[in-house]
């Protein structure tokens, strides 16, 4: 018969001092994040941990917005994750992407939708995909827009979600493209007049309330 375990007392185990750190913030970020596979989640937890990448992890909990019906796990908070992740580089591999997607818990299914909206093979410019992201939680360009300015924002949570005017027309103009029910006379003539707005101030700033008011009017 095999030896029986060796018996350990209290003072024969090491508790590594960092650990119980460790765990306070492993916990608190499950908390904030909500995933919905833990494994998953935590596995790219601790791996983008141990390289010293941005951790997958939300600012705060969102509260639910979309059906049980409609809910495909996509959120703002989860693209603002990615893009804390990926937004410091300017072209991003799918495959490491899509990795990032699936530790956030999110169906593959989803990720193939998007890419099907601006098919590319190996990598994509990071902040057209976020566009994309975007426009697939939004049920308009303008929303689309909203979210765009809410996840890039320096600003404070509640403030004007203030963005550079040149990013926003870049991925407006970029959106636009791909709906064949925008003409693009109809896009620069838009772009225009915020951008009369947006001159008026001279900080080259433009915030969600500057093309909310000015898509109602129109």
């Amino acid at each position: 018969m095999p030896p029986p375990d060796p018996l350990f007392c209290a003072q024969q185990i090491r508790i590594p001092p960092e650990l119980p750190d460790v765990l306070k913030h492993f916990t608190k970020a499950a908390i904030r994040t909500q995933p919905a596979d833990v494994l998953q989640w935590s596995a790219g937890y601790f791996s983008a941990l141990s390289r010293g990448d941005p951790l997958p992890v939300k600012d705060r909990i969102e509260m639910p917005v979309a059906t049980q019906k409609t809910d495909t796990g996509l959120t703002q908070g989860l693209l603002k994750v990615l893009h804390k992740q990926c937004g410091h580089k300017q072209y991003v591999e799918l495959a490491d992407l899509e990795q990032k997607w699936k530790n956030l818990c999110l169906p593959v299914e989803k990720f193939r939708a998007v890419l099907q909206l601006d098919p590319c093979e190996h990598n994509m410019e990071w902040i057209k995909f976020l566009a994309l992201g975007c426009s697939m939680l939004g049920g308009s360009l303008t929303s689309a827009m909203k979210h765009l300015c809410e996840i890039l924002t320096a600003d404070p949570k509640g403030g004007p979600a203030r963005i550079p005017f040149e990013t926003f027309c870049y991925v407006y103009r970029y959106l636009s493209q791909l709906d064949a029910e925008i003409p693009a006379a109809d896009t620069e003539v838009y772009l225009s007049s915020l951008k009369d707005s947006v001159e008026s101030r001279k900080n080259g700033m433009i915030g969600i309330s500057d093309f909310f008011v000015l898509r109602s009017k129109t």
